[in-house]
């Protein structure tokens, strides 16, 4: 149903999920005691396989979805001292994460740290001046190291080449010594497995899932904006790759039910509401298609949000996520799922990156899509696009 909140409480309430969620990572990253204060929740039970990952992922997902409001210059007086110590905060964790001598140094080389890279990768891209300009010197050639460390790691075959692009990016943002071919090839193969309807396949065979909004998406528009207008040939790539993300979001929209749930589908629901990753970037970029208004997106995506996150045994008793969807829910996990993997949730809230006077959050509230025709109202159909 609608949420009938004012505005203001709105952005409030993201703001407060946004802290709650992330505050226990930073705090303890920064501190230097992520290891010893993050408990391992993994599905598959096995700890210590997950102990070689999780951390990472806690950081580079929470930075994700966070870089967005840690790089907004005007907020809310309200907001100013706590994004004050979480700017600060989340530059002593980067730093603790890769300094080697740090007892919370992660894993960039062993089995699957090109994952977490990208994420952090792609944290810095939305937020160049929090997350990397005020980096001290030493701390951004521990990034860069660390960059660099990942490319010893073999990407699958799917997705995983947009993972490589976006560190390759970033290594370039760095003024690095970048590979061109890494972030051309997996553009052009994302190109070769694109099925139709604004919806890319994850590698060479379609799975019905969220990946086009947890990576495949975000990923190829932000690389993409970044190399804009560089001697690379890609530019014949952003209208159509904006024009697919368009109907995907308008497709994701129609998912958010008037309950603000949504269907259950694939792999990953533990990432809860950063299943809207990309309806959410849209609204920051200001792309939403023309069907959709920003009150409507905020609304719909507050809803999915108290879904997700307001259910019991959400959280521990520490403050730390617990695997599931609405809840706690460890069978929901695949083996890959841990404690750290489920702080890609944050990326539901990359709307936040807009400021408060923003349409998007001063509009009155208006019904998304389902409560409009779950209630009978007579709305166009629904189009396909042509490619």
């Amino acid at each position: 149903m609608l949420n009938t909140t004012s505005p203001a409480d709105d952005r409030a309430y993201w703001v407060a999920t946004l802290v709650r969620v992330i505050t226990p990572v930073l705090e303890a990253l920064s501190e230097r005691r992520l290891r010893r204060s993050m408990p391992i929740y993994s599905a598959a039970g096995d700890v210590h396989d997950r102990g070689r990952f999780t951390f990472f992922e806690a950081l580079a997902r929470s930075l994700a979805g966070a870089a967005p409001w840690l790089e907004l210059a005007e907020v809310p007086d309200a907001e100013k001292p706590i994004q004050a110590r979480l700017r600060r905060l989340a530059r002593e964790a980067i730093d603790a994460a890769t300094d080697p001598a740090s007892p919370d140094y992660v894993n960039f080389r062993d089995d699957r740290p090109l994952v977490d890279a990208a994420f952090l990768a792609h944290a810095i891209l939305r937020s160049p001046t929090e997350l990397w300009k005020a980096l001290p010197e030493r701390v951004k050639g521990q990034v860069a190291a660390a960059m660099r460390a990942v490319r010893g790691r073999r990407a699958v075959y799917n997705n995983w080449l947009l993972f490589c692009a976006m560190v390759e990016t970033a290594i370039h943002r760095a003024g690095g010594d970048w590979d061109c071919m890494r972030v051309d090839y997996a553009l052009r193969q994302h190109l070769q497995w694109y099925v139709g309807d604004g919806v890319f396949a994850d590698g060479p065979r379609f799975h019905a899932d969220y990946y086009n909004s947890f990576v495949i998406h975000p990923m190829m528009v932000d690389v993409l904006e970044y190399f804009r207008g560089a001697d690379w040939d890609w530019d014949k790539f952003i209208e159509p790759a904006l024009a697919r993300a368009a109907r995907y979001t308008a497709v994701l929209e129609r998912h958010i039910a008037p309950d603000g749930s949504f269907p259950p589908v694939g792999r990953s629901l533990a990432y809860r509401m950063g299943a809207f990753q990309m309806l959410s970037q849209s609204a920051l970029q200001k792309r939403l298609p023309d069907a959709l208004t920003p009150a409507q997106v905020r609304c719909g995506i507050t809803a999915v949000i108290r879904r997700c996150m307001e259910a019991p045994g959400t959280f521990d008793e520490g403050g730390w996520l617990r695997i599931g969807l609405c809840g706690s829910q460890p069978a929901i996990g695949e083996k890959y799922i841990s404690t750290g993997s489920l702080y890609l949730c944050t990326t539901g809230l990359l709307a936040l990156g807009l400021p408060a006077d923003d349409e998007f959050w001063t509009a009155p509230p208006q019904p998304w899509t389902s409560v409009r025709i779950w209630s009978g109202e007579d709305l166009p159909a629904d189009h396909s696009i042509p490619d």
